[in-house]
């Protein structure tokens, strides 16, 4: 089915477009319908079609301005057709500049209708129009199929992530890091790790074989996170004739193989059918986060953890966490590490292993609250996150005692500074640094340290200046960059890569999917064309 886009801010206008033909029988269907072009715009951003009719006169975005913006940034290569009540000469003039396919008056003749929609089949079908290259179908899939593991789909996503990927009745998510991707940025920039990320990619989509769409490039999209998500299904431990934990093993076994790392598996919790997956992921994000402080392991699973699997006693210790809270509230150093040192006392003394999931869910939300008290309008995913990424440091062992001591040093700055809310005039010195050095290895902890500032904090002031992380506030800049090069220069996109700092000409090519729609190599040949 061909997909169509319908916008008209006249409701009775839209729904005499959806009545006036048997849309499936001509091969569309109805991908969306909206009332402006603003909301058309974002829809695009995310989903393909192949046929958009839009008026011009509508509230917040014209449909003349829809056509501009999708065409001179890459957004939608889509078949255009103008529908107005204005017979206006000057309007067709500017709507065929920006290959607008037809311009029809009100009310849509339904002949007129069938005819452009024979066109459209047409040059879908002909040689002359170019298929649609692997690069983007496989980029359009996986944004699919990550909007599905976040929960942020509808049920044509989810039906295309369907036509590749089995639905189950048993189904869980599994992220998949290098070892060496939990080390700070002085150890490896992120081009290091980015081709590790890489590498574990490949070798996941390899050890799928025919079910290679289950692996996914980069879903958490977050900073410092260099994952690979894998969807397993029942059927693929059932076609290989294992167990689940069988499969995990030999899943991990064979990735470090590979690759020759040292790799972390963190297996969900099972949900019912692709539609729930969601559900999985967050677990698997939250192994992760449990990750620093356990022994260290190689596949963290859901299923192990310790209050469903423990016979021990399961105790709060309350005491002892409140205060070492109140130590890291108040930025009391020797206090912080003498309740530390009184906490895992505690721990041993009751009995218990380790720090156990109802001990860490306490400390989590204690810490988050604090930073909640601070900020009204602070992000609580954002803060768990930056626990998360804390929880990760040089030179101790994962889920020791001076691990956690320094992790809780460090937190504490971060909510000293969020505490005196100053910026120091550092995110103008990072815009400076970015517009400088956007080529080079900028990390938010090397920045902080250059401009003395909790980097923890720095990523929160760039939250809320920008609405988004450092991480994606460069990749932008370069891209922006990027633009520029591939419309002054021959530069070939390697080149072009290598230029704004990407050393990985794939995940270039697939940032630049991410912010204009369409490859490096497509936005300059569409850009040569408009003038």
């Amino acid at each position: 089915m061909l997909r169509v886009l319908l916008v008209d801010d006249e409701p009775h206008i839209l729904q005499g477009l959806k009545a006036l033909i048997d849309w499936n029988s001509e091969g569309f269907e109805i991908a969306a319908t909206f009332s402006n072009g603003q909301d058309a715009l974002d829809y695009l951003k995310d989903n393909r079609v192949d046929l958009i009719i839009a008026d011009i006169k509508m509230p917040v975005m014209t449909g003349l301005d829809l056509l501009k913006e999708i065409r001179k940034n890459g957004v939608s290569d889509a078949d255009f057709v103008i529908s107005s009540g204005f017979a206006d000469f000057s309007y067709a003039q500017t709507a065929i500049k920006y290959d607008c396919k037809r311009y029809i008056l009100k009310p849509v003749d339904k002949e007129v209708l069938l005819e452009i929609l024979g066109e459209v089949k047409q040059r879908n079908h002909t040689q002359d129009k170019a298929p649609i290259s692997k690069e983007m179908e496989d980029a359009y899939f996986e944004r699919d199929l990550i909007g599905v593991i976040r929960g942020k789909f509808d049920d044509v996503m989810l039906g295309r992530v369907l036509n590749k990927i089995s639905d189950d009745d048993i189904v869980r998510y599994i992220e998949i890091q290098a070892e060496e991707a939990f080390l700070p940025d002085e150890d490896r920039d992120e081009s290091d790790k980015i081709a590790m990320q890489r590498k574990i990619y490949e070798a996941a989509k390899a050890f799928l074989s025919d079910n290679e769409f289950n692996a996914v490039f980069d879903p958490s999209g977050h900073d410092n996170i260099y994952d690979v998500g894998f969807i397993y299904t029942r059927s693929l431990s059932v076609n290989m004739g294992c167990s689940e934990e069988d499969y995990f093993i030999k899943l991990h076994d064979y990735i470090r193989d590979y690759t020759n790392f040292d790799i972390n598996l963190f297996v969900g919790k099972s949900v019912k059918g692709l539609r729930n997956t969601t559900k999985s992921y967050g677990t698997a994000l939250r192994l992760r986060f449990l990750k620093g402080f356990r022994e260290k392991q190689s596949i963290y699973n859901y299923d192990d953890n310790d209050i469903k699997n423990s016979n021990e006693k399961v105790l709060i210790l309350k005491d002892s966490i409140d205060d070492f809270v109140r130590a890291v509230e108040d930025y009391d150093k020797d206090r912080i590490l003498e309740t530390v040192e009184k906490l895992y006392t505690d721990v041993r003394e009751s009995g218990a292993r380790s720090f156990i999931d109802i001990n860490i869910n306490y400390i989590v939300f204690q810490l988050i609250n604090l930073a909640a008290k601070l900020d009204d309008d602070i992000n609580q995913e954002e803060i768990l996150r930056i626990i998360s990424e804390k929880t990760f440091e040089k030179g101790v062992l994962r889920g020791s005692k001076e691990h956690f001591k320094q992790f809780a040093l460090e937190y504490a700055d971060y909510l000293s500074q969020l505490r005196k809310n100053v910026s120091t005039g550092a995110l103008a010195d990072i815009e400076r640094e970015v517009r400088d050095n956007y080529m080079s290895n900028l990390t938010l902890k090397g920045l902080g340290d250059k401009y003395y500032v909790n980097s923890a904090y720095l990523g929160q002031l760039f939250h809320k200046r920008y609405g988004c992380s450092f991480r994606d506030y460069l990749h932008n800049y370069r891209i922006e960059k990027a633009i520029s090069l591939l419309l002054t220069t021959d530069m070939k996109i390697y080149e072009i890569a290598a230029a704004v700092g990407y050393r990985d000409v794939d995940y270039f090519v697939n940032k630049f999917i991410a912010v204009k729609g369409c490859t490096p190599a497509k936005f300059r040949k569409q850009e040569k064309k408009d003038n």
